[in-house]
């Protein structure tokens, strides 16, 4: 980042400026060849930066959001309660403490008092937080495709910026820190870029739906779900880490030619590709015994079709993971639907704590 805070002031306004430039671009089609009459007016406008949702945004979370310094390396977070900040677990990597800077240009030290790579989650505690850098309420709820949304961060040293877009998707799989996948994962277009990372995909509400986690490529970006923050941070505070539950198999969807090849009625539920051995599904769910061919494509063949998880239809993969990380903890068993030799039965699996690495996909 630059050695000088950025004025917000001068952000807005000049950010304001610029908005209305750009739309009146957009409306006005100049002519070439002929000149408007003398006599026609143009609309006026009336708008100033206070008529923007986004300005309203900004000024009311603006204070919450920090730098992040961890060694050479940096990010975004925001704070979550009176002592505590959210970021990601590639922010601080292995650090003990990191260093903060608020918005209004003060720097404090942060302990790391919880760190969670499976969700690429992290917590830090902080004492002598500014008045005006208030906690972030996480969304209720799930967000919804289409709604509109902000991220404010420091991408490339750059404090305080302010990107635009809308929910993208839902229920997406992202890689995580630890080789795993997190599961409920938010897609956006709103530009994130090197140094978003840890800060707040915020709702027009000034809400928390997701935190930032990465950028995909043009127009995709991925934050980690409020109600996956829900679940892990509080633990994280309380304890320093958090158990994910931990199923110990790969699956893969039900394709035409995976229900052609297993002579199935229906392309539905998800296939068992893989058990763990010695994982909490060996000896209860069966992976693929061979593969074949159907129209030159090899497909796997002889394992369980999973259609359902307690009374939920499971349609993919993500959905299996989600309804997993939601609603479920190790030491819980869940009682799978699943379709074996052309008939349906229902098992029970006890589910185990997911290990440092993969060893199966969920």
């Amino acid at each position: 980042m630059g050695d000088t805070p950025l004025d917000r002031r001068a952000f807005l306004a000049t950010g304001a400026s610029a908005v209305v430039a750009a739309l009146a671009g957009c409306n006005s089609q100049p002519s070439a060849t002929t000149a408007a009459p003398q006599s026609q007016e143009s609309p006026s406008n009336d708008s100033s930066p206070s008529d923007s949702p986004y300005t309203d945004v900004y000024e009311a979370v603006a204070d919450s959001i920090v730098l992040i310094r961890a060694g050479s390396g940096q990010g975004t977070g925001f704070v979550y309660d009176q002592q505590h900040l959210i970021t990601n677990a590639h922010v601080v990597g292995g650090a003990s403490s990191v260093d903060v800077q608020y918005a209004g240009g003060s720097w404090a030290q942060g302990d790391v008092v919880g760190v969670d790579p499976h969700s690429d989650l992290a917590v830090v505690g902080v004492e002598d937080r500014p008045d005006d850098a208030a906690p972030l309420p996480l969304v209720q709820g799930q967000a919804t495709v289409g709604q509109e949304v902000v991220v404010i961060g420091n991408p490339y040293s750059l404090d305080g910026t302010v990107t635009t877009g809308i929910v993208s998707g839902v229920n997406r799989s992202i890689p995580a820190p630890s080789g795993f996948r997190i599961p409920d994962a938010i897609q956006t277009d709103a530009a994130v870029n090197p140094g978003n990372s840890g800060g707040p995909l915020v709702s027009l509400d000034g809400e928390v739906l997701a935190v930032v986690n990465s950028g995909g490529g043009d127009n995709i970006a991925f934050g980690i779900s409020a109600p996956l923050v829900h679940r892990v941070v509080p633990r994280l505070i309380e304890s320093g880490e958090y158990n994910h539950p931990y199923l110990g198999a790969s699956f893969t969807p039900v394709t035409p030619n995976i229900a052609a090849a297993n002579e199935l009625d229906r392309p539905d539920g998800i296939f068992v590709l893989t058990v763990t051995q010695g994982g909490p599904a060996d000896g209860v769910l069966q992976g693929a015994s061979d593969v074949t061919r159907v129209d030159g494509v090899r497909v796997p063949v002889g394992g369980d079709i999973v259609v359902g998880v307690d009374g939920n239809d499971i349609a993919t993969p993500e959905d299996l993971r989600s309804y997993l990380a939601l609603n479920t903890s190790p030491g819980e068993t869940i009682r799978c639907r699943i379709r074996r030799n052309g008939a349906e039965q229902t098992v029970e699996i006890e589910l185990g704590i997911r290990p440092e690495r993969p060893t199966g996909v969920v």
